[in-house]
């Protein structure tokens, strides 16, 4: 089975090359037979490359430990789920994951890509096997996941403890379905630049496919958050950690490219803006790829790799971001720049998000990669947290925040601010009725906060708002308004869920980190601590034993201000025999939106244990936030408009077809 599974590899990367070459040189012949062969190249490697995931799979539920892969990262008594999620938890079998997603896109294109001109679905094909070609060759070369082991150890090394959790069930795939879904986005943006033409039908065509990439980006970014708060014990959401950046550089770039592609799809403006952003979202998912892998970082989501791993993935880099620049700087100058269009309008609103956004996500390079540089050049070794963030990514992010309800109420080409400041006195008041509050009842010093809180509910009503003055309440009869409401796009809809999310999410973050109440004390049972209004009683340790680890449970009972309980909740703290490496295991209650956190330190010799206990108010909108957002997506993707051909096309076609009849 594992041999078969080498094979199959191999088979993958032969087809990524035939599939790289026949379909480009199809079109550049012009010739149909050889652009034909990208499609089936392209579904067959899909083919070999999941049957070869499926035999790692395999070798990981049945602990072979014969395959390498899987004695460095299983183990006999781990529970089947970590088996089967083991099978990720590894560079050797996460590039595997990688690499079966980016076929898994090609196929796609191959099959839903026949309202595409030929010759453009030519290229594409052909981009995503030179993609593919480039990472099959590293995974042959550098990192086989099917690596035999002789003779076979009795018994594996177990996985990472902290990554023996239902979220990396989760986390990595939507992260791969985000990080190489981008790569269809360069693909297109590659094609369009060897054929020479670029017009609001391709943005047409890459617009859903943006979509996807960022809607499971999002996700795989909202879970990893909610993963490291739970898992790791430290009670935080975000550390601006290189790795997490690595993801979140490619989200802000994928967002705007989302907003480009609408101006160029409605107005046909923005067109090399367009291209440039598809090439720059996924080049940045490549950098994601070599800084989780190349050992120049040290983080609890990177892989402990060799350099000669970092350097064939430089390679990578360097040809494809290089190559397609390259490519970008010959042809830009020959592409028509589009349409015009006023400043104060719906395209200049979301020019204005393209250039916030791109700069956050500058600022997030910056700050990522100059100690990087810093350390290679040979000077001190420096780090840049969350200080260096807040002072450069806030300034640039707040003022976007102020303007998006702004931009789905103005009209294309020119629009009337004064009009719409109107429409969104609503939402203002909204805002304002927060911010009063909070400085008059929390807490009269949390300016910031309650400014922060203000937004947030600004980005929720000014959503709402939208859809308000579209269906036409206030101005129709509510009956009439209703129907017009449900009639509306469902593109509409996610816009709305989109930008509510987002304001969601940005109220979880300022109410938890401005009002959140912290404690760390000693306990013995029987002592309890305030925290959050609730008395927190420890009652105790108790044993527990679990599948391949011994446990100490703290018990603590939760009780209101009255004296009433209130629940329980258990932290614990873990040891895992194989790798005798402990973890904490958080204990977590959650109340409405809020939820009190409570992580176990070390025990004292007089019998008591160092509890840390905090209070999280709102902090599950975080999380909820992220849930919207990717629910805007699929409502989005969802839009009869995004399921049918370019209507360029169509009018061509029916053309053809009339004009067969005639004859």
């Amino acid at each position: 089975m594992v041999e078969i599974g080498q094979f199959s590899l191999v088979l993958a990367f032969a087809l990524s090359l035939v599939q790289s070459v026949a379909p480009a040189l199809g079109a550049r012949l012009s010739d149909e037979r050889l652009m034909a062969v990208g499609r089936p190249a392209a579904i067959a490697g899909f083919a070999f490359t999941a049957l070869a995931f499926a035999i790692l799979l395999w070798a990981h539920v049945v602990s072979d430990f014969s395959v390498l892969n899987v004695w460095e990262n299983s183990h006999s008594l781990k529970p089947m789920l970590y088996k089967v999620t083991g099978a990720w938890g590894s560079h050797e079998g996460s590039m595997l994951l990688w690499v079966l997603i980016l076929t898994l896109f090609g196929m796609m294109v191959a099959l839903f890509g026949a309202n595409l001109p030929d010759t453009l679905k030519a290229n594409v094909i052909a981009v995503q096997g030179w993609i593919g070609a480039a990472f099959f060759l590293f995974i042959l070369t550098t990192s086989n996941p099917f690596t035999r082991l002789d003779p076979a150890p009795i018994e594996g090394q177990d996985l990472n403890p902290v990554l023996q959790d239902v979220g990396l069930a989760v986390h990595p795939p939507l992260l791969y379905l985000g990080y190489v879904g981008f790569s269809v986005c360069f693909s297109f943006a590659v094609a369009a630049l060897i054929d020479g033409r670029i017009d609001a039908a391709w943005a047409r065509w890459v617009r859903p496919w943006t979509l996807a990439a960022w809607l499971f980006l999002t996700g795989g970014i909202t879970m990893g958050s909610y993963w490291a708060y739970y898992e790791l014990g430290w009670g935080g959401f975000w550390f601006w950690d290189p790795v997490e950046n690595a993801s979140f550089m490619p989200w802000l770039a994928g967002t705007a490219l989302l907003h480009s592609a609408l101006v160029m799809e409605k107005r046909a403006a923005l067109k090399i803006w367009t291209v440039l952003l598809a090439i720059l979202t996924f080049s940045l998912s490549l950098l994601g790829t070599f800084l989780v892998r190349s050992g120049v970082l040290t983080s609890v989501h990177a892989f402990a790799t060799d350099p000669g791993r970092g350097i064939f993935i430089l390679c990578i880099l360097a040809f494809f971001i290089g190559g397609s620049l390259a490519l970008f700087a010959w042809r830009a100058g020959s592409l028509a720049p589009g349409g015009l269009f006023q400043p104060v309008s719906r395209e200049g609103a979301l020019v204005l998000n393209n250039l916030f956004l791109t700069t956050a996500a500058a600022t997030v390079l910056v700050g990522t990669l100059y100690p990087l540089l810093v350390e290679a050049i040979g000077a001190d070794k420096i780090s840049v947290g969350a200080p260096f963030f807040n002072l450069t990514f806030g300034p640039v992010i707040l003022p976007l925040i102020c303007v998006v309800p702004f931009g789905p109420l103005l009209a294309w080409k020119r629009g009337d601010l004064a009009a719409v400041a109107q429409r969104l006195a609503a939402a203002f008041a909204a805002a304002l009725v927060v911010v009063l509050s909070i400085l008059l009842f929390v807490d009269k010093s949390a300016v910031f906060a309650a400014l922060g809180c203000g937004l947030a509910v600004w980005l929720v009503f000014g959503a709402l708002t939208d859809l308000w003055v579209k269906a036409g309440f206030g101005a129709q009869p509510a009956a009439i308004a209703a129907r017009r409401l449900a009639g509306l796009p469902m593109s509409m809809f996610g816009t709305t869920a989109a930008h509510m999310g987002l304001g969601l999410t940005l109220l979880g973050i300022v109410s938890t980190v401005a009002f959140q109440q912290e404690r760390i004390v000693t306990l013995k049972p029987g002592e309890a601590t305030e925290v959050g209004g609730y008395t927190l009683r420890y009652e105790g340790l108790t044993p527990a034993k679990g599948a391949n680890y011994d446990e100490q449970r703290g018990t603590f009972a939760i009780l209101r201000a009255d004296g009433r309980a209130a629940g329980s909740v258990m932290s614990s703290k873990r040891l895992y025999t194989t790798r005798q490496m402990p973890t904490t295991e958080a204990g977590i209650r959650t109340m409405g939106f809020s939820q009190l956190y409570v992580s176990l330190g070390d025990e004292t010799d007089d019998g008591g244990i160092v509890v840390r206990a905090w209070w999280k108010p709102l902090v599950t909108l975080i999380w909820l936030g992220g849930l919207v957002m990717m629910a805007g997506g699929v409502l989005s993707l969802c839009d009869r408009r995004l399921r049918v051909g370019a209507p360029a096309r169509r009018r061509v076609r029916a053309a053809q077809a009339a004009g067969e009849a005639a004859g």
